[in-house]
């Protein structure tokens, strides 16, 4: 190790860390979204470049076990500082399962600790330190494996790989999310009458949130969500609406997660039809500027005459969850999640999203990066 090693400050991931979560561009694709592969093994390669014996070997080896990394079970990441590398056919994006981070800034690098967390983005000099991260479905660390002079991290890499138990046992037994399921929110009747709306008027394609150019807007992608929306504005259905979620979900919120709801987002009844094929592939609730408010979602199913349309929480196993008629599944935001695809008839839903006076000061200040296609929030309006 260099002098200059001994004396800048390297982050150091161990086991039962949280991986630090971040968005960059693959070779093969913009803006990967690197806690959306939650819910397999994942392994991380820092090895900087193919210019390195140590790397080459270490990404030929990964050759060799190419079938286990089947996106189901396990995949891989391997991160280069060397634009070079784009022309290596030993770092070509071969999915599934294979992909690799262009992390030409360093920044990757720097917040796994690769690189000195004080690296500038133009030092070609700073220490590079080589290793294998191997992470758990919830993006925790397994374990942190440095490159050996011998060859011997990939031995240890791959026979750690083999010995994991299954991905929905990866903590050595069946967990669940940490999610509330809730039943009686909602009457028979009360579900009748919203899907009884719904078929009356309809509904309309919805969107999903994104960042575009420091911006919150919203953008139509069937192939990420496919599901058509009505958005109530009865105001006596909408107080009727409140009043049942203040009185049956927000008092378990608060014993269950010590959190006060005070303020609801959002009286839309959702339709997941099969013959859309309609799913949600998935995602996170409060990734944008202009959702970061929402601290608790619900899905609260109308209907239960449907197939498909399961509720799912890849990072705590590939359990999925099918709510009766009026029952309420309650989950933080953060939590990743996802909506299997209809196979048979159509699912109907009541989507809102809870948070508080702080969440509310947040919203009104996130104004600014709202796109002109959304519509600014007063919080002294709600």
């Amino acid at each position: 190790m260099s002098d200059d090693a001994l004396v800048r400050r390297f982050i150091r991931l161990t086991a039962g860390d949280p991986a630090p979560w971040f968005t960059q561009h693959t070779i093969g694709q913009r803006d990967f979204t690197f806690d959306l592969a939650a819910g397999r093994y994942v392994v991380l390669c820092f090895f900087g470049s193919t210019a390195s014996p140590a790397g080459r070997r270490a990404l030929e080896a990964v050759q060799v076990r190419r079938s286990l990394f089947d996106e189901r079970r396990a995949c891989f990441f391997g991160v280069t500082l060397d634009r070079n590398d784009e022309r290596e056919s030993l770092v070509t994006e071969r999915l599934p399962g294979l992909r690799f981070f262009r992390d030409y800034r360093g920044d990757i690098s720097k917040s796994y600790g690769a690189l000195p967390a004080d690296a500038a983005t133009d030092e070609t000099a700073a220490p590079f330190r080589q290793f294998w991260l191997v992470l758990d479905p919830m993006l925790r660390v397994v374990a942190n494996i440095p490159f050996q002079g011998d060859g011997g991290d990939v031995t240890e890499v791959f026979t750690l790989l083999d010995s994991l138990p299954p991905v929905d046992r990866f903590a050595d037994f069946e967990i669940n999310a940490p999610i509330l399921v809730l039943p009686r929110v909602f009457e028979p009747e009360l579900c009748a009458h919203l899907i009884a709306i719904y078929e009356r008027h309809g509904g309309s394609p919805s969107g999903v949130m994104r960042e575009k150019d420091g911006k919150t807007v919203g953008v139509h992608d069937v192939t990420f969500k496919s599901r058509r929306d009505f958005v109530i504005d009865d105001a006596d259905l909408m107080r009727r609406l409140h009043a049942r979620i203040e009185r049956r979900i927000v008092p378990e919120i608060l014993k269950a997660f010590q959190f006060r709801a005070t303020r609801m987002e959002r009286y839309v009844v959702s339709c997941y039809a099969a013959e859309d094929r309609a799913h949600f592939q998935p995602h996170r609730d409060n990734v944008t500027r202009g959702t970061a408010h929402r601290r608790f979602a619900i899905t609260l199913n109308l209907n239960s005459d449907y197939d498909g349309g399961r509720l799912a929480f890849p990072e705590y196993g590939p359990r999925t969850w099918k709510a009766p008629a009026g029952c309420a599944i309650v989950f933080a935001t953060p939590l990743m999640h996802a909506v299997t695809p209809v196979t048979r008839g159509k699912r109907y839903a009541f989507l809102p999203f809870l948070y508080d006076e702080e969440a509310a000061r947040l919203r009104e200040a996130n104004n600014a990066h709202l796109g002109p296609d959304l519509a600014a929030y007063r919080a002294d309006d709600s």
